[in-house]
């Protein structure tokens, strides 16, 4: 039965199908139907994605062929045909990014008078302000590294800007130099122009005019820019945990050396200077991009912050809902204890999490926080309450993951910053990253010991939280409680819990409890009963799930999937995945929730996880699946899940293996995340006429009560 389900041709390229989901990223920029200034930023964050899938996806897949691995993967590709098509690929794409750049967004902002100009074109008060700042501001930083016999070639580090020059002495023309300069960070990229409104030059543009002052007694007959992408994928050993955060910390300095995945170089750039480029750089033909335009797109995510105005360009502002019984002043404990609460982030606030822990951090009942950090913000008040309550006297532990890609700095500096701060900090299991996001708090209330949950799909960031649509349960569920207990004695210790009574955990549990829960929905199909999946998460390549989705299908189980990125299952297979229908949401903020939904002979069993049906968050990381318990909560869930069924919009629709957008001939437009902003915006404006009522009433002249009504004036209140 097995074997039936995963054939070669039923699976999608893993690394082709994210590259497809950035692909989607990039119809964001070209719709008009975008503000000018989103459509701007969805461009620079394309070019960020490309960036990281090439320093860890490119680089595990040139790693695997450098050593002789040709086995395939499940669409049955190997390391060397995966590098190939991920490169013909990306080619493709970077002349649609700057067809999209120069042809159509470009043109736009000049319309709108937000401009990025060259300095020939800039006027005589322009130009004398950009040699000024060359002469003033960049020239002492800048530092010219010659390439000759005597002085090799300098190291280019990952991801950094650089001019490549060629100079000749002005005496002797034949002698010809080459030579590279680094553009430097500190100053950012767009240089704005003073007394011009939102005029901006490059900072390599003007580099490139006044370069003759950094190279007297040559002339400068060419200088382009060029840009190199890194192997930054951290190969960590972890034989003992102790010497982890050391060991991070040494192959943090290693990773700036790791091989060049690409190249990228100035399209004008000519043949010569290029070629030099090439064989010192040691890169593959088929992994050099020449590129019309600016080097690099990711500075397009700061122009919106810098032009000033335009209001009109931008998403409109909103205020995100806070749930009264959860905001300022409110014991949230005593919430907690009554009912359980959902947060859907960024319409729900974030901040109520971060008053949870505010709260026990100052709770003078609270005995002890545990909590697991995989990403926090740079300067995350989580972090400053979790030490304020060490220094209350409470037991905190906080497990924070030093492995997770790119926050491996920031949560090295956190880790030690906690420790100082008197917090108990462990680092996990070997070999697994811990992904789950759970704080637990101890409570010693009038009644005894109670624990009390947050349980949630994203990271403890308040930062990202703003722009992520993530999802949290607040708890105090007895079972759950115990359960996160034993988590956090199996991470911190060497517990072994035999079993849990609501929680699932990865490694492996989470698989098995997913694969028993798509048997029991395909045993109901079988005997002729309803039978329906519906799964939300970010991406769907596990092959094995996948094969078992297909097995669910083919037995009649109806499935609804919403993947946001990768994707490898197909749809429209005869026979093998025709009941199978997935959506992909791709808008103003970026969709990170997960959702599990199994109808059960209608019980309608509803979980939240951190994690996606992908191999490394079922086998190789810990990460938490929990239940939707409250009857509420469990409606609320399933009509946030119809809803984003429902956008026509922003949603697009696979067929076979490459989503294209929802014909809307016929639908009233829906754009599902603008309808959840819609909504909290119109519960801040009820919950403000309430409040606004409420003052009213205290302040309303109370005429004097009859004799048998004054004995009891709250009377009509306690009957409501």
């Amino acid at each position: 039965m097995k074997s039936k389900f995963n054939k070669h041709a039923y699976f999608k390229n893993r690394e082709l199908s994210w590259l497809d989901f950035n692909g989607r990223v990039l119809e964001e920029a070209r719709d008009a139907e975008n503000p000018l200034l989103e459509r701007v930023n969805f461009l620079g964050i394309t070019q960020s994605n490309v960036d990281e899938f090439f320093m860890v996806r490119v680089a595990s897949l040139n790693k695997m062929y450098s050593v002789g691995i040709k086995t395939t993967d499940a669409s049955g590709m190997t390391p060397k045909q995966q590098i190939d098509a991920i490169n013909a690929l990306e080619q493709e794409m970077v002349v649609k990014r700057y067809n999209t750049f120069n042809r159509s967004l470009l043109p736009q902002l000049e319309k709108n008078d937000i401009k990025i100009i060259k300095p020939n074109q800039a006027d005589a008060a322009q130009y004398r302000f950009l040699q000024r700042y060359f002469n003033d501001e960049l020239y002492p930083v800048l530092t010219p590294l010659a390439d000759d016999s005597s002085r090799p070639f300098p190291f280019i580090s990952n991801n950094s800007l650089n001019l490549a020059i060629r100079i000749q002495e002005t005496a002797n023309h034949e002698n010809k130099r080459f030579a590279t300069v680094r553009i430097p960070e500190i100053f950012g990229r767009l240089i704005k122009i003073p007394h011009a409104a939102n005029t901006f030059v490059l900072i390599e543009e003007i580099i490139k005019e006044f370069l003759s002052s950094l190279f007297t007694g040559y002339r400068v007959s060419e200088a382009a820019t060029y840009r190199v992408i890194r192997d930054m994928d951290l190969d960590v050993a972890e034989e003992d945990t102790s010497d982890l955060l050391r060991e991070v910390q040494k192959q943090l300095k290693k990773r700036e050396h790791g091989n060049v995945m690409r190249l990228e170089i100035e399209s004008t750039m000519s043949k010569h200077l290029s070629k030099r480029l090439i064989q010192t750089l040691n890169v593959d033909q088929s992994a050099v991009y020449r590129i019309n335009g600016p080097v690099d797109l990711t500075f397009l995510k700061k122009l919106s912050g810098k032009v000033d105005g335009h209001d009109d360009l931008r998403y409109q502002p909103y205020r995100s809902f806070v749930e009264p019984k959860l905001s300022e002043g409110h014991n949230i404990f005593a919430a907690i204890r009554q009912q359980d609460f959902l947060m859907q982030h960024p319409y729900d606030s974030f901040n109520s999490v971060v008053r949870f822990i505010e709260q026990a951090a100052l709770d003078a009942n609270v005995l002890a926080i545990k909590m697991t950090l995989y990403r926090v913000s740079g300067n995350s008040p989580i972090i400053k309450y979790l030490g304020l309550a060490a220094q209350h006297g409470k037991q905190v532990t906080v497990l924070v993951e030093v492995k997770a890609r790119f926050d491996e700095e920031n949560n090295v500096r956190w880790a030690k910053q906690l420790e100082k701060m008197g917090c108990h900090v462990i680092y996990g299991l070997v070999g697994l990253k811990t992904h789950c996001k759970m704080a637990l708090v101890i409570r010693r209330d009038e009644d005894g010991i109670r624990r009390y949950m947050h349980l949630g799909t994203g990271n403890y960031n308040d930062v990202t939280a703003n722009f992520y649509t993530d999802m949290g349960i607040l708890t105090a569920n007895i079972d759950m409680g115990i359960d996160a207990s034993n988590i956090f004695n199996m991470l911190s210790g060497y517990a072994k819990p035999p079993y849990f009574h609501k929680l699932h955990i990865s490694p492996n549990k989470i698989r098995d409890f997913i694969n028993r829960k798509i048997d029991d929905e395909i045993l109901h199909a079988q005997n002729d009963q309803p039978a329906e999946i519906r799964m939300k998460m970010n991406s769907l390549s596990d092959q094995q799930i996948i094969a078992k989705l297909y097995q669910a299908s083919a037995a009649g189980v109806k499935i609804k999937l919403i993947v946001r990125g990768i994707c490898c299952l197909k749809t429209d297979i005869p026979g093998i995945s025709e009941n199978i229908e997935v959506h992909s949401i791709v808008g103003r903020f970026l969709e990170h929730s997960r959702i599990y939904y199994f109808y059960n002979q209608g019980n309608q069993d509803i979980y939240l996880s951190s994690a996606d049906m992908m191999t490394r968050n079922l086998d190789r990381r810990v990460e938490l699946l929990f239940p939707a318990l409250q009857a509420d909560i469990k409606a609320k869930i399933i009509s946030i899940f119809d809803l984003l069924w429902q956008d026509n919009i922003k949603t697009r629709a696979l067929h076979d293996d490459h989503f294209a957008r929802i014909d809307r001939r016929g639908l009233a437009p829906l754009n599902s995340q603008e309808f959840f902003v819609a909504e909290a915006v119109k519960k801040n404006h009820l919950l403000l006429e309430h409040r606004r009522q409420a003052k009213k009433q205290a302040t309303v002249f109370q005429p004097m009560m009859h004799h048998e009504s004054s004995l009891n004036p709250n009377k009509d209140s306690q009957e409501e």
